[in-house]
Parts: C-alpha cells; sequence; structure tokens
C-alpha cells in the first residue's frame, strides 16, 4: 500500500530532528555538484527552500512566494502564465534522483524535494540489504548440505552416495534451467526482430530540436503593426517596449486586434510543429514580452519591423534589418555595397512584386536561450519565411546549401519571394551563413 505523503508540519519536525549543520554540508555538496553548478535556477530555488525550512519557515514555501523571493517576479505575478517556478523544481526533483542514484552517494544525508510540495524533505540514508541479512547459501550447498546431513557417520568412504531423490532434483533443476534459458534467448531474437530500430529523425525534427528538447516552454513573440517602435532602444534589452502608464480599456481593445494576418498564420503552422511533439509555448506580443521572459526557454520571433525583438537579436547577425530615407532594406553586414533587397516604405501594397526574409535558427549569448526566426520586410516575407519552418520540401532547399553538420551549428538565411496579388510565392534562399 503506498505510503501518504508527508504533511508539513511533519516535514518540519523531520527537519528539526536532524543537525541543521549536517543539511546544510549536504546542501553545499549537491550545489557545487555539476548537476546544479551549471544552471542559475535550480541551485537558487534548492538553497532557497532548505534554508526557509531550516529555519522553521516551511509552511511559507508557497509558488507565489518563491516566485518572487528566488526569481524576482512582481508580487501580481500570474503563476498559470509564469510556471517558472513549477518547471525549476520538477527539473531539481529530477537532478536530486539523478544525483543520489550514483553509488558514490551510499552513505550520504538525503535531501529531497516530495512531489506536490515545495518544502524539502531530510533522512538519513537507510542502510544497504547487503549490511542487514547475510547472503543466503547458494541452490548448490543446500543440495550437498542437506546430501551430506543424510549420509550415515558409520559408512565407510567407498559407499557414501547422494540419495536417489537428490539426484532427480539436481536433473530436474539442470533440466527446467536450460528448458527456460530457451524460452528466454526465443522470446528476446523474437522481439528484436519484431521492433525494427526507430527511423532516423527528419530535417524538421533536427532543425526544431534546440526548442523541443528544451525543460522550459518556448516563447512565440508577435510583432504589433500597430504599434510606434522606438528604435533608438534597439540596443537595450531591459527598455520597455510600450508606454509604462496604464492604457484605458477601449484604446487597449482598438489596439488588441492589430496583428498582421500573416503573421498569425505563420503562428499558427509553426506552432503545429510543437504541438505534435508535445512541446508547451506561450504566445506573446512584442510589446508585452520582457527580457526576463526570454530568457526563461526557447524563443520564436515573428515579424521584423514591427517586432523589436527581432531588431535586437539580428543586429548583430551578418543579415539584418534597416530603415534609412524611406527605403525598408534586408541588409549584408559584411557586403553592405551590394545589398540590394529593399522595398520603398511608400510603395502601394498592390504593387508589390518580390519581399525578403531571413529564416535564422541560433543561440542568443544575450538571453542564452535558443532563437528561431521568421522575419521579412512585409507580411509577406514573413510567411514565405514561415513555410520553410514547417514544410520539408522547401526546408530541404535551405539545408542543401548548409554543411553537413549545419543541425550542430547557428544557421541564417535570406529568403526571397514573388508576391502576386498580396500573396507569397515559393521562398527562395539567396544566400545562407553558418558559424
Amino acid at each position: 500500500m503506498p505510503v501518504a505523503p508527508k504533511s508539513t508540519q511533519e516535514l518540519e519536525q523531520t527537519a528539526s530532528a536532524l543537525d541543521p549543520a549536517a543539511v546544510r554540508e549536504q546542501l553545499e555538496r549537491l550545489l557545487i555538484h555539476p548537476l546544479f553548478a551549471n544552471s542559475k535556477r535550480y541551485p537558487a530555488l534548492l538553497a532557497y527552500v532548505v534554508e526557509q525550512t531550516l529555519l522553521g519557515n516551511a509552511s511559507d514555501l508557497k509558488e507565489r512566494s518563491i516566485g518572487i523571493e528566488v526569481f524576482g517576479r512582481s508580487p501580481s505575478y500570474d503563476a498559470n502564465a509564469d510556471p517558472v517556478v513549477r518547471i525549476t523544481a520538477g527539473e531539481v526533483r529530477k537532478r536530486l534522483s539523478q544525483y543520489y542514484y550514483d553509488v558514490a552517494r551510499e552513505g550520504e544525508l538525503i535531501i529531497e524535494l516530495p512531489i506536490g510540495s515545495y518544502v524539502p524533505a531530510f533522512r538519513l540514508p537507510e542502510l544497504r540489504v547487503s549490511d542487514r541479512i547475510p547472503d543466503p547459501p547458494s541452490s548448490s550447498d543446500t543440495v550437498e548440505t542437506v546430501a551430506e546431513a543424510s549420509i550415515p557417520a558409520s559408512l565407510p568412504p567407498a559407499e557414501v552416495r547422494p540419495a536417489p531423490s537428490l539426484w532427480r532434483l539436481r536433473w530436474l533443476v539442470a533440466a527446467l534451467f536450460v528448458v527456460l534459458s530457451g524460452a528466454l534467448g526465443l522470446g528476446i531474437g523474437l522481439r528484436y526482430h519484431a521492433e525494427p530500430p526507430p527511423p532516423p529523425p527528419s530535417n524538421i525534427d533536427r532543425f526544431w530540436e534546440p526548442v523541443t528538447s528544451s525543460a522550459n516552454p518556448a516563447t512565440f513573440c508577435l510583432g504589433e503593426p500597430a504599434k510606434n517602435l522606438d528604435t533608438d532602444s534597439i540596443n537595450d534589452y531591459e527598455a520597455p517596449v510600450s508606454k509604462p502608464q496604464p492604457e484605458k480599456l477601449y484604446v487597449r481593445l482598438h489596439y488588441s486586434g492589430n496583428l498582421a494576418l500573416a503573421d498569425v498564420i505563420t503562428l499558427t503552422r509553426t506552432a503545429a510543429a510543437l504541438e505534435i511533439r508535445h512541446k508547451t509555448f506561450r504566445v506573446l506580443p512584442a510589446s508585452e514580452a520582457s527580457f526576463a521572459q526570454l530568457r526563461e526557454g526557447p524563443i520564436v520571433l515573428i515579424g521584423a519591423f514591427d517586432n523589436i525583438w527581432t531588431l535586437r537579436v539580428t543586429q548583430r547577425l551578418r543579415f539584418g534589418f534597416e530603415s534609412k530615407n524611406g527605403v525598408a532594406s534586408l541588409v549584408d553586414r559584411k557586403s553592405p555595397q551590394a545589398t540590394s533587397w529593399a522595398t520603398a516604405w511608400d510603395l502601394p501594397y498592390e504593387k508589390l512584386a518580390r519581399d525578403y526574409a531571413i529564416v535564422a535558427r541560433i543561440h542568443d549569448a544575450t538571453t542564452g536561450q535558443p532563437v528561431i526566426i521568421a522575419a521579412g520586410i512585409s507580411e509577406e516575407g514573413t510567411e514565405a519565411a514561415g513555410e520553410i519552418l514547417y514544410n520539408p520540401e522547401y526546408l530541404d532547399s535551405l539545408i542543401a546549401k548548409l554543411p553537413p553538420d549545419w543541425d550542430k551549428k547557428n544557421l541564417e538565411a535570406v529568403i526571397e519571394t514573388q508576391v502576386i496579388q498580396g500573396h507569397s510565392g515559393p521562398p527562395n534562399v539567396l544566400a545562407v551563413e553558418t558559424w
């Protein structure tokens, strides 16, 4: 029968029964181990909950209080929309299990984080079974002992013979062993042939792997054409995108519908790549996405000139966006004079015949997260770039221009698309860069 989880009061009593110095000493061992030392969030949460429990504050260890005290969230933050505490606690539980699974940790005091609670449990290591119960005698030793016990002591050595029943027992055990071994071997052989090895990952899987393999949810960040961007704040990642004062309700409702249709189409199609791989994600407009939020997990940036986060990330890449003298350009910073990927801002929409976009998959040093970008000068370019992210045919055309180990590199590509009556055509790869 399963044991019911301990209450907070019981955990506090258990903590007080152990030497706090010993618990803190064990905590230090954990924090310097690579499972925790290579991260910022996991050791911060573990150290906080352990210390608060030792101080008698276990009853205060709630998701919201941890989010405020450990991760700097505001007192009014939405824990459902921002599950950083739950995600981090789950990862801490997994890493504690990995740490104590190592046989080299036998004898160390055990610190656990029970499922469904943020109050750690402390206990002394249990004795191994081998330390408490002697090894049982082998079956052959038992047979020999019985045989010897059944031999009369008065018989001379020449007449000593095991009882007939014991010989039959030995032959029965040997025959049974042979039959079971054969059946086991046959079963393994059939299973081996019945389950072929899984197919190699597709190019779509390999492209999205930095996002899908992350333990944290991804963030889709969409541009907003109705917002006036302050391009002077591109270099400042901490600068707020929108005005700090709260907007009146009718103004917010008016702006809330101003998302580019092509960006929304790109979102729904690329998000499907994550849904079928059971990867959780959230969607934020660029004006409401903070630098702290983007540091929490993988990022997918959609849109260029209406998305300040795209402009901030791409300004350090070879290919990026610029707007000068009424012209919107996609520039090659290694060959600025040869750049011809441009569109005049005052060009009538119905006369747009060609658009340009960037597709990128990089590890961004500023946020510390993998970033995927689909961004065009106009909406049609963004939609064409998005097609590469979910359509295997177009992704293969990009990969054909990359080195064989492309999935281990950062990559950026310039995309061209023909526009007919406001609709983008197939994407065409013009230039690529890997590093």
